[in-house]
């Protein structure tokens, strides 16, 4: 905890709502509630936004309208947008929409890569590469995550080091940023410190970020390991909504206001503004027409002396 006179340490919360907590909820929002849902996490602090992702259509419809999206985005100075990109097709749609920021990823087992991106883990590997180049070269940041790094729908435990082995190969390529992401909300604590701090050492000197699902009411926990290991980034999504389509059973990413609240009250700063996330996830609520999982939206934040 810090003292009065000391400035508190900062947690980055990436808000992923509007790309990975949209795709797999049944509700099809407008690109207008789309961008209006960013104009609200931008209003609350947010710096970081994904904001929408450039893949195939037909595998990911709810995500089609990713070029309107980005258009239509408060370019608030300071904000990065960031897109989801699986190929070359891709980052060159993302680059011609504006996006600061490209998101590769790639998954730890190859029935899942299958699944996910009708490719192999070293073909992924290769396409991220490309990627990278091409992001590079177009001067936007990049970053890329390793997926599914706890469990998988299909082959169950994932062996660290064919995770660890991974990291490696695409540190090789030197991104802005690797995340390490329990896609099915499986992981522990033990299990998470373990592997972020293989990451560090298999990635040195490039910033780590974390990407947790609550499938299995985990993910808070696996957040206050990841930073005892010193990682300083998190993904999380508004209300809590999202899913993977390609995964069954996994339910969305862990909430923002939860984490938020967290983080806060074990004395990080992160530069949001906790009431105006929970009114910002009420409004969700209503736009989605189903209640969000995210138990601050409904406790709110600590109590105040009455």
């Amino acid at each position: 905890m810090t003292g009065p006179d000391q400035q508190a340490e900062r947690v980055q919360i990436v808000d992923v709502a509007p790309r990975d907590g949209l795709q797999a909820d049944p509700a099809d929002l407008s690109t207008d509630q789309k961008v209006e849902l960013i104009r609200r996490l931008v209003a609350a602090g947010h710096t970081r936004v994904e904001a929408a992702s450039f893949v195939s259509p037909k595998a990911v419809p709810k995500m089609a309208d990713g070029e309107a999206v980005m258009a239509g985005v408060p370019r608030d100075e300071g904000v990065s947008y960031s897109a989801l990109v699986l190929n070359q097709r891709g980052v060159e749609r993302a680059i011609e929409a504006g996006a600061d920021e490209v998101c590769g990823v790639v998954v730890a087992t190859e029935t899942f890569s299958q699944a996910n991106q009708r490719a192999s883990v070293a073909e992924s590997i290769q396409r991220w590469r490309a990627i990278s180049d091409t992001a590079r070269a177009a001067g936007i940041r990049t970053s890329v995550t390793v997926s599914a790094v706890c469990g998988c729908p299909y082959e169950g435990r994932v062996d660290a080091d064919r995770v660890l082995g991974i990291v490696a190969e695409l540190a090789e390529t030197q991104p802005d940023e690797v995340a390490l992401a329990d896609t099915i909300g499986v992981g522990v604590p033990t299990q998470v410190a373990a592997l972020f701090e293989g990451a560090a050492q298999q990635a040195p000197g490039i910033a780590l970020r974390g990407h947790f699902h609550n499938t299995r009411n985990t993910a808070l926990a696996n957040i206050a390991a990841a930073i005892d290991t010193g990682v300083r980034v998190f993904d999380s999504s508004l209300g809590g909504v999202g899913g993977c389509p390609f995964a069954p059973r996994a339910t969305g990413n862990v909430a923002t206001e939860e984490v938020v609240y967290m983080v806060h009250e074990m004395g990080f700063d992160t530069g949001l503004d906790l009431d105006a996330l929970i009114e910002a996830s009420t409004w969700l609520e209503g736009q989605l027409g189903h209640g969000v999982p995210s138990l601050v939206a409904k406790a709110g934040g600590f109590p105040q002396p009455r």
